[in-house]
């Protein structure tokens, strides 16, 4: 409908091209963390993975240009922002405006664009610790009055971000778009977009050792069983030779405006996508105390995923009694197709302080011998949708939002164990409603306060993986209410957004009290919070930002196998208190600007019976940038109190990812 952020009862946060590159957020799993509120992490299977207002995983959908393709913890990838306009990042439930899984948030990356008022040349060359190199080019091309390119290309190659043994690390990415506009009622964009990533022998976290064994004990973690992060193994990596990870993916676009007349506008946008992604690594690495040796598992995981969509809705704007009225209707179809085998065992155990790697385990069924070790999962999903929403001005001042979504989702699953020769099949289907109404109310002209209330639905696991015990279950439902104000103050100099915010999923899994044998739906997990972001002009030369959050998520209802009572629990990977601040001063008149940004993330745990809590942690980065004609050379330094810490839990438990320790990076952005 063409809301403003202020016209919207949300809280919405965007980072442009410019400020990904003033703060140095080379990655999306940078940009996302520099979001109010969010949380990243980078475990193999789920790079960028995303937490949001106490929820994580599936629950929070990151969309391409508007377009969502699947569960997050199976699409995105953790690439370079080269390639973005801006990400956009709306906090809470969003299943209204896209589907499934938008419950945490919904995150839009947005892709550059060409347009027909500007030749423009743009490139970036950058040099860093862990022999990390990155370069950058694009170019904005008119062709005639009515067509014009956009190409963008880039490359990323490092020994590890993390400064990790054996983690050689590559990406690459290039995106073109072409735009037709023959008249101003008229535009077409048609745009390849392909993504390639590599991770030798990925980086699966530092795996926890008692205390007594620990030859430099750090207490970052906190355990009831006196396990610790041990920091002599801070770069160690226990992967086998010949693990790795990466993707490859192809989307096509085709995206039509058109301006039927001065009410009615339509817009289409067909999709197609298609990726091949793969997991070869150990992902758990265990310490043994029978053993004094890290017990590994292994898995080969690959999916062979094409999806594409037809999305179609037409928007009107005009007056209706005097009031003005917005509305859009639509209809959207998507299809989805993954082949997926799975290869998974045990490999040989390590010493943690003299690892005797051996080789990654073939594809071979002789390697992955038993039952449930070689099998090969097929899902096709397709699903229907359609969907309406309205604003309508009751009066100048106040803004009434209202939006509905119906959808008819098929999910068809065959297992083929090929060990066992068996095969089984599934057909879950779902037909979930959402709904959300909001009002938004001018105090003045440059404060608005905003309520909401919103619906939203997410699966017990991710729909194209789900396994056959999930696959009768319903999907879980989700209710918010939000209060929030967003503001410019003292002449524009200052913008501000509030939120208070209460989200419910209820029907999560949890076990049957009076048969923990049983697994039902029924479990409750609760989250409630506030948000404050703000941007302030101090001087004509100093600006000032600030993102603050606190959360307190925990289990309402929810109960393990044997009967472990997990209610009152917090969540996996989900702070109590974030922050991000950031001062940026421009001297004058010499062309040089220095930044100082500051994050903070208070503790979280890694399990679900909060036996391991990690530390909070606050790291220091600073720029200092020199302006010339057509290009800016900056120099800059992360994390430079070399602060140790964990960032993020993994597959187990006991591996925490510990943050990238101090770097330097000189990096020379040009523009003609």
């Amino acid at each position: 409908m063409g809301l403003t952020a202020r016209e919207t009862p949300a809280s919405v946060e965007t980072r442009t091209q410019a400020e990904l590159q003033q703060k140095g957020l080379r990655t999306t799993k940078e940009a996302l963390s520099d979001a109010t509120g969010v949380t990243v992490g980078n475990v193999p299977g789920n790079p960028a993975v995303v937490s949001m207002r106490g929820f994580t995983g599936n629950t929070v959908n990151v969309l391409q240009d508007g377009v969502r393709v699947a569960a997050s913890t199976l699409t995105t990838r953790d690439m370079d922002t080269w390639k973005y306009e801006k990400v956009e990042v709306l906090k809470g439930p969003a299943s209204v405006l896209y589907g499934e899984g938008s419950l945490g948030g919904t995150i839009n990356l947005v892709t550059r664009k060409p347009t027909l008022d500007e030749q423009k040349l743009e490139g970036l060359l950058s040099t860093g610790s862990f022999g990390t190199r990155r370069a950058a080019i694009g170019f904005n091309q008119p062709l005639n009055e009515t067509l014009a390119l956009r190409a963008d290309a880039s490359y990323v190659r490092s020994d590890s971000f993390y400064d990790v043994d054996d983690q050689d690390t590559t990406a690459f990415n290039l995106s073109t778009s072409l735009l037709f506009k023959p008249d101003d009622d008229l535009s077409m964009i048609f745009a390849f977009d392909h993504d390639y990533d590599k991770y030798d022998s990925t980086y699966n976290g530092s795996p926890l050792v008692p205390v007594s064994v620990a030859r430099n004990p750090s207490g970052i973690v906190s355990s009831a069983n006196g396990l610790v992060i041990d920091k002599s193994l801070r770069r160690s990596n226990y992967n086998p030779d010949g693990a790795n990870s990466g993707a490859r993916s192809t989307t096509l676009r085709w995206t039509t405006d058109y301006r039927l007349n001065d009410h009615w506008t339509l817009n289409n946008i067909l999709s197609h996508y298609t990726a091949r992604r793969e997991f070869f690594v150990s992902s758990e690495q265990n310490y043994v105390t029978a053993t004094g040796q890290f017990a590994r598992t292994v898995q080969r995981v690959s999916h062979d995923h094409q999806f594409w969509s037809e999305r179609i809705s037409a928007s009107n704007d005009q007056l209706i009694g005097g009031f003005r009225n917005r509305f859009s209707v639509g209809a959207e179809y998507s299809f989805n197709d993954m082949n997926n085998p799975r290869q998974n065992g045990t490999t040989s155990s390590v010493d943690p302080w003299n690892p005797q790697l051996g080789i990654f385990p073939g594809s071979g069924a002789a390697n992955w011998p038993g039952a449930g070790r070689n099998v090969v999962y097929q899902s096709t999903m397709d699903g229907s949708s359609v969907f309406a929403e309205d604003a309508f001005n009751l009066t100048d001042d106040w803004l009434l939002v209202g939006g509905l979504r119906y959808e008819d989702i098929n999910l068809r699953r065959t297992i083929d164990d090929v060990n066992q020769g068996t095969s089984q099949k599934f057909h879950p289907t779902y037909d979930p409603f959402s709904w959300r109404a909001g009002l938004v109310y001018n105090l003045t002209p440059d404060v608005q306060l905003y309520a909401q209330y919103s619906t939203a639905v997410t699966p017990v696991s991710s729909l194209l993986v789900i396994s056959s015990a999930n696959g009768d279950f319903d999907l879980s439902k989700g209710k918010s209410v939000e209060l929030g104000v967003k503001a410019s103050l003292f002449n524009g100099r200052t913008n501000l957004t509030g939120a208070v915010y209460q989200i419910d999923l209820e029907d999560i899994l949890t076990r049957d009290p009076n048969d923990s044998t049983l697994t039902v739906q029924g479990g409750k997990q609760r989250s409630r919070g506030a948000e404050l972001s703000a941007s302030t002009k101090i001087t004509s030369q100093l600006r000032a930002d600030l993102g603050v959050s606190v959360v307190d998520a925990r289990y309402e209802d929810l109960v393990e196998a044997g009967g472990a009572d997990r209610s009152g629990n917090h969540p996996v990977n989900v702070p109590h208190t974030t922050a991000n601040a950031a001062l940026i001063y421009r001297f004058e008149p010499l062309p040089v600007t220095v930044g100082a940004y500051l994050k903070h993330s208070s503790g979280f745990y890694t399990d679900t019976a909060n036996t391991y809590f990690v530390n909070g942690y606050t790291t220091l980065d600073a720029s200092v940038s020199y302006e010339m004609k057509n290009a800016t050379l900056t120099l800059r330094g992360r994390n430079l109190t070399d602060r140790f810490y964990g960032e993020y839990s993994g597959y187990s438990a006991t591996q925490i990812y510990i943050g990238a320790p101090r770097s330097a990076e000189l990096s020379l952005a040009f523009k003609f």
